[in-house]
């Protein structure tokens, strides 16, 4: 019995080492395994005290984890400090901040990222998917009104016969969207309330036309189409919280005006905008960035904008290879918008490429400046290996890296075949060089064959050295097969520092 009893203290004593702040769990690697044995479904944010988007992310997390203790969930959130606890950072490859991963059933392998929106709703819509069934069943009138009340976005069917083929791929399509909810009913109150009189999908939301009923042959495909087009505003404000939501979505293609949000003629050019946007729902995302916005400037500068340059309007695909494109007039109206934008569709439209003009000194010191109107020239001329880096002048890791590159220039002025270069990715572009994250460092070959290979080794000038002069082999592979040295892609969000590593870059 005495056994027993301390056996019970020793593990009161070590659930307690689970402190919470603002009901979110403080985990260390000392109470990690007791944590995911007490909670079943956990939730768990890698953060940096450090981290804009750790501190911009914190208080809609308690809020989330408030939202499901005060429901009586068995879903929990949690927290570790990535800098102070660096192991269970590295077990679970913590790369960024912040980090969130799903622990289900007390496993620890195999843990899901989390994928949707930063927003209370947005977390605890995700794990309720996650934990329960794809649609909750509705059976009364307050449980609709409910959902509906407390949800930007929420979709429900309304069935008379719940196991038929139209209600079984609404409940295919509920399962593959992560971060709205979904609902299902037969009951007649609820048809009544709602004045629907036959079976069909709505879509609800708290914006634009307040809802949305699908029309068509009921098909997952079909119901994911339909909820993709109206799910988000016909106009989408850039923001740190919307961010997710833009860059995680389906639609890749996005128009983005750049606009004084405090601007006399704000709301003219809005409603212009949004006019225009009728016509390319589920094409083209329509977003606004507030340019006066400090947090917003690093987004102009990826754009080649100033300020003064605003009100302004870009386009960008995100897909495989990201574009951009810039219309002929800057006068934005819902005409010119949607003759640009049909454009496009079309493609009609040819990209639009960065370049500052060429400097008069650009050869004179022994790291060479190159712009996109020299680079193909100097990169790819068939007497040279060059040698490039691509920066950002805000790029800590660059600076970091500046005074070894200004040593490996020096080392080589005098070389008659190799080259060592520099260009500013912020305000020069090239068609036939995509660039991820910065630093990135890339060797053009002499020859021919219009080669580039990619440089993943040390950044060191010993490690520069013996790359060049084994030809980029040593430390090199060839472009775009080492994805984490490509780093990822551009999202337009604010910049932040992936310090988890030795070498690291920092990613837009």
């Amino acid at each position: 019995m005495l056994k027993f009893v301390l056996l019970c203290a020793l593990a009161a004593a070590s659930r307690a080492d689970v402190a919470e702040e603002e009901d979110v769990l403080v985990l260390k690697k000392s109470n990690f395994d007791e944590a995911l044995r007490a909670h079943p479904h956990l939730l768990v944010e890698f953060y940096a005290p450090w981290c804009g988007h750790c501190k911009a992310l914190a208080p809609e997390y308690a809020k989330a984890a408030g939202m499901l203790k005060a429901e009586g969930s068995d879903i929990r959130l949690a927290k570790v400090d990535a800098t102070e606890e660096s192991d269970l950072a590295q077990e679970f490859g913590v790369r960024g901040y912040p980090t969130i991963k799903f622990f289900k059933g007390g496993a620890k392998d195999s843990p899901k990222e989390y994928s949707a929106g930063r927003q209370a709703e947005d977390i605890v819509n995700w794990l309720k998917k996650r934990t329960g069934p794809a649609a909750t069943t509705l059976t009364e009138v307050t449980q609709a009104e409910s959902l509906i009340a407390d949800s930007e976005v929420a979709v429900v069917a309304f069935f008379k016969d719940v196991e038929s083929d139209g209600a079984k791929a609404f409940v295919q399509a509920a399962e593959a969207v992560d971060d709205i909810p979904f609902a299902i009913t037969s009951a007649d109150g609820v048809f009544s309330k709602f004045e629907v009189s036959k079976d069909s999908v709505i879509l609800f939301k708290k914006f634009d036309e307040g809802r949305n009923t699908f029309e068509g042959e009921l098909s997952k495909e079909s119901l994911l189409s339909f909820i993709k087009a109206n799910q988000l505003p016909l106009v989408i404000e850039f923001t740190e919280q919307t961010a997710p939501k833009i860059f995680g979505g389906e639609i890749k293609s996005h128009i983005l005006m750049f606009v004084p949000k405090a601007s006399s003629d704000f709301q003219e050019k809005m409603d212009q905008f949004k006019k225009a946007a009728e016509g390319f729902k589920g094409k083209i995302l329509f977003i606004f960035i507030d340019s006066e916005i400090d947090d917003n400037q690093r987004i102009l500068e990826f754009f080649g904008l100033k300020k003064e340059e605003c009100p302004a309007v870009r386009l960008i695909t995100l897909e495989d290879e990201m574009t951009k494109y810039k219309p002929d007039t800057t006068e934005i109206t819902a005409e010119n918008i949607i003759s640009f934008c049909t454009a496009f569709t079309d493609g009609k439209l040819k990209p639009h490429l960065m370049s500052q003009d060429i400097p008069e000194d650009w050869d004179k010191s022994p790291v060479k400046v190159l712009v996109g109107k020299n680079f193909e020239e100097v990169a790819f001329d068939p007497a040279k290996n060059v040698f490039v880096e691509f920066y950002a002048p805000w790029c800590g890791h660059c600076k970091q890296l500046a005074p070894i590159w200004d040593q490996l220039g020096e080392q080589y002025k005098g070389s008659s075949d190799i080259v060592v270069a520099k260009m500013d990715s912020t305000a020069n572009e090239i068609e036939s060089v995509k660039v991820h994250s910065f630093p990135t460092l890339k060797f053009f070959p002499a020859g021919d064959e219009r080669k580039v290979i990619d440089y993943n080794g040390e950044r060191t000038l010993d490690g520069f050295t013996k790359f060049l002069e084994s030809g980029g082999k040593e430390g090199g592979a060839p472009a775009g097969d080492d994805e984490e040295d490509e780093g990822e892609d551009l999202d337009l969000s604010e910049v932040e520092e992936d310090d988890s590593d030795g070498e690291g870059h920092d990613e837009l």
